[in-house]
């Protein structure tokens, strides 16, 4: 039997947008009749998200959203993989569709020069740049560019906060760079560090993806994988599907060599949170995993719409997409 490869685009616009439930309504019905999965986030501000599908309907889809949206131009970065990526297709209104919580930042006014990935690496490559991570830390853990700057912040909202708490040694630097997954987040951070008068601002055009995507191996400065939040849990160079799996029970992006801890039992527990679940907690996924692959075994998909743990499966993305 063909596995036939699915189409991923993960793509974003910061444009103000009205009649937030109508689009809503409108943007699943026409994901739903094309078999398209993902998340989508609206927002007064704009539009987030990654769905995948058959290629002919992702793109079928993209040039959907751009009418509907009345927009000229998405900005979207393609891959493909022979997982499907999500359950289901949903389609959230948000109050900001990256989550930052300043009110005075505004992307679509002010944010940081783009560099291409092509200009990438001579850019970091200067002593007087500092080169900052605006991704968290459990994905920072999985692949970042070498000698960057990581916040070690567990969501973007925490981000502001650490700007605030070291800007003074930031100023100390001629140039920053920023990057991301796919340039969402660096939009608002460097706006945010414009504000302050940090002028000479720089973000990855494309992001990670697209460099991992332009770049070739060995000519890169990315050390590692890139977590992304969808099935593939992360990616490699060529966008290709990377090598790390996800705890189910605390989420953490977890190595082949880390699967080898005595604390890792599919679908249960890992290294990292082995001793921080319950007895109860461990019983109850060790017994959602004996149905997931009782299912498997039946050739189905376990995804039991209706039960907490597939609530918990899925919440992951039901946090806000970060590119």
């Amino acid at each position: 039997m063909i596995n036939r490869k699915k189409k991923f685009a993960a793509l974003y616009k910061f444009c103000k947008l009205t009649s937030l439930d109508l689009l809503k309504e409108q943007i699943l019905e026409f994901c739903n009749k094309n078999n398209i999965l993902g998340t989508i986030l609206l927002a007064k501000e704009g539009i987030n998200g990654t769905i995948s599908g058959d290629e002919v309907d992702i793109d079928k889809t993209v040039t959907y959203l751009m009418n509907l949206l009345q927009v000229n131009s998405l900005d979207v970065k393609y891959s493909f993989s022979s997982s499907e990526g999500f359950y289901r297709m949903k389609v959230k209104i948000k109050n900001e569709i990256v989550t930052m919580g300043e009110k005075n930042v505004y992307p679509s006014e002010i944010t940081g020069e783009y560099v291409d990935a092509k200009d990438w690496n001579n850019l970091i490559s200067q002593k007087d740049v500092l080169v900052i991570d605006a991704r968290n830390i459990y994905e920072t853990s999985v692949g970042k560019f070498k000698n960057s700057t990581d916040p070690s912040t567990t969501s973007f909202k925490e981000f502001p906060k650490w700007v605030d708490k070291n800007i003074n040694q930031i100023k100390n630097y001629k140039k920053v760079a920023m990057y991301c997954t796919g340039g969402i987040r660096c939009e608002k951070a460097s706006s945010y560090l414009m504000e302050l008068g940090i002028n000479d601002v720089f973000q990855l055009k494309g992001g990670i993806l697209k460099y991992l995507e332009s770049i070739p191996k060995n000519e890169s400065m990315w050390d590692g994988e890139c977590f992304v939040f969808d099935q593939r849990v992360s990616i490699k160079h060529g966008l290709l599907d990377g090598e790390f799996t996800q705890c189910y029970a605390c989420k953490s992006p977890i190595s082949l060599e880390e699967t080898k801890s005595p604390h890792y039992k599919k679908g249960v527990s890992c290294h990292l949170c082995y001793n921080k679940k319950s007895l109860f907690d461990k019983s109850r996924y060790e017994e959602r995993q004996n149905q997931v692959e009782i299912n498997l075994s039946k050739g189905k998909k376990h995804i039991g719409k209706d039960t907490e743990s597939y609530k918990k499966t899925i919440r992951l993305q039901n946090k806000e997409i970060k590119q």
